[in-house]
């Protein structure tokens, strides 16, 4: 057996215990610790507002605010999961619902998760074919006939409230009422929201019955970053195997964006599975830069890949043109649907598109003035050409460009 073998070289490493890395479900954002730093007058303010359901009666619906990576879930879940224990042991019945809105993309997705939580079945609460008031009037008679005193969390509500249209609107109405409609049983709203703005978008019906109770998490300071990030260190990688500087590193990214807690725990996890695969003994500030670099790569190659394909052929065609005008990186655009066949767009709704592409960030663009001519606008990539083929390269119909 050859050494050199690169295959044979990993897994010797891995069958050698070479790891860094104890217990990666440590680094995970679902991961709930015992002990939530920075953050005990907001469990107790969570606790206090679902307190009257352990008291057998209702608790008020409540919104909890913050930035990402505040710990709002962290919490609320926390405080759910310690209401589940003590229930479990009475006769009172209380179910504890959990959705997320960004991974249940639709109203209908959400409400659906929620009735299967609840326990009613694929042909009680089919995934599609019902109106959404039907679903939401299967999942109130279930509360009504079991007579289950529910609380629904629904996490990124933000998200939802960009999402639903005017039925949607009514049905959100409609939750925070829904107490009205139920003669046994009752149903408290949680709301998680990353926007503090995001009331403005609703109703002026649902905000009052909504934000009964309100909780607002502030950001957290590098240096209480650097306290989570210490812990999670300790129980997630092998002693002695994060230099100082990386954790230094790490917190002041996080923390300097928008203490962002989170952040600091992606970084920190990458920046293991680096040192890990270099075979280093330790985790150093290099591997938290690459690691960094890393996930906003990551970010930036998962927005191009979401782009529909006429943008994708603007992109391509700023690279063919380089740097340069809009009515030659039209002309360029034009070369390229020829190629793969598709019937080019107008060269104003093409402008257009430039100007939406620039706002994400990805292209950058210029006045300048050409005297008689008068003043044109200049594009150029602000990403490397080599990281936009390869977010393309599995996009069928870009293939013979590429």
């Amino acid at each position: 057996m050859s050494v050199s073998d690169p295959i044979d070289r990993l897994l010797d490493a891995a069958e050698s215990g070479k790891s860094l890395i104890k217990n990666r479900d440590i680094l995970h954002f679902t991961y709930i610790p015992d002990n939530i730093q920075h953050r005990n007058l907001e469990q107790e303010q969570v606790t206090q507002s679902l307190l009257p359901i352990l008291k057998k009666s209702r608790p008020s619906n409540l919104l909890v605010y913050g930035k990402p990576g505040t710990g709002k879930t962290l919490v609320v879940r926390k405080v759910i999961s310690k209401i589940q224990e003590r229930v479990e042991k009475s006769n009172f019945r209380i179910r504890l619902v959990y959705s997320n809105s960004k991974e249940e993309t639709t109203l209908y997705g959400l409400l659906v998760s929620f009735g299967r939580q609840l326990g009613l079945t694929d042909k009680e609460l089919p995934t599609t074919g019902l109106a959404i008031s039907e679903v939401f009037k299967r999942i109130l008679n279930n509360i009504n006939e079991n007579k289950i005193n529910v609380i629904f969390v629904i996490d990124e509500i933000d998200y939802l409230a960009q999402l639903i249209s005017k039925t949607g609107k009514d049905i959100l109405y409609q939750l925070t009422r829904a107490n009205e409609r139920l003669n046994n049983g009752s149903l408290t709203l949680v709301g998680i929201s990353n926007d503090l703005t995001f009331k403005e978008k609703l109703d002026p019906r649902v905000i009052s019955t909504l934000g009964e109770e309100e909780i607002v998490f502030t950001n957290y300071s590098v240096d209480q970053i650097k306290k989570i990030l210490k812990e999670r260190i300790e129980e997630a990688f092998i002693p002695n195997s994060v230099s100082e500087s990386a954790l230094n590193l790490c917190s002041a990214l996080a923390g300097g964006e928008h203490g962002d807690a989170r952040r600091a725990i992606d970084l920190i996890r990458v920046a293991g599975e680096i040192a890990e695969r270099q075979q280093s003994e330790n985790i150093s500030e290099e591997h938290v830069r690459e690691a960094s670099q890393k996930i906003e790569e990551n970010k930036e190659e998962a927005s191009l890949k979401s782009y529909p394909l006429h943008e994708k052929l603007v992109i391509l065609a700023i690279i063919k043109a380089g740097g340069s005008s809009t009515g030659e990186i039209y002309s360029s655009y034009k070369t390229l649907c020829k190629t793969v066949g598709r019937d080019e767009l107008t060269q104003r709704r093409v402008t257009q598109m430039l100007s939406e592409i620039e706002l994400s960030g990805i292209i950058n663009g210029r006045l300048i003035n050409q005297g008689i001519h008068g003043r044109t606008k200049k594009y150029k990539l602000t990403i490397s050409p080599e990281m936009i083929k390869k977010a393309f390269k599995d996009d069928l119909t870009l293939q013979d460009i590429i």
